[in-house]
């Protein structure tokens, strides 16, 4: 069990499964075809991310260094939420990026669902944290892991 500390952007409670992505997250790539077609499991679409393509994504613990693509990200993410195919929680090795910000901090707001959102957690924590690993996180940007 390793113990991490980065910046809660979101602030909340999560205990989930890792699903690990050490590349960068193309958000509307990776949900496009579960928000058209209504996947509940929220499977990854991003054929470009052989770590988790078809790989579900609803519930868990999405770990990524940061997110990549196109500026509608913020709003496939509240959109996940908004439908309930989001993961439980977004954790972030680098800063987190303005777009995926505004949706993860919008989604808690319009929908009162929040998705605890921690970034800045260090290449270490994407280095150690393995896909089906428990993940938990804190209110003040602790995750667990293990």
């Amino acid at each position: 069990m390793k113990v991490f500390k980065g910046r809660p952007v979101v602030p909340g409670t999560a205990q989930a499964e890792a699903l690990v992505s050490s590349a960068g997250f193309n958000t509307l790539a990776s949900f496009q075809k579960s928000l058209m077609f209504g996947d509940k499991k929220s499977s990854c679409s991003d054929q470009n991310n052989a770590e988790l393509y078809q790989q579900p994504m609803a519930g868990k613990a999405l770990c990524m260094p940061q997110t990549i693509g196109s500026t509608t990200g913020g709003m496939v993410l509240y959109c996940a939420v908004e439908m309930g195919q989001s993961p439980a929680c977004l954790l972030f090795s680098k800063p987190i990026d303005s777009l995926a910000a505004a949706g993860a901090i919008l989604a808690g707001v319009w929908s009162d669902v929040p998705m605890p959102t921690v970034d800045s957690l260090g290449d270490e924590f994407l280095q150690y944290v393995k896909s089906g690993m428990p993940v938990a996180v804190a209110p003040d940007g602790t995750v667990t892991v293990g």
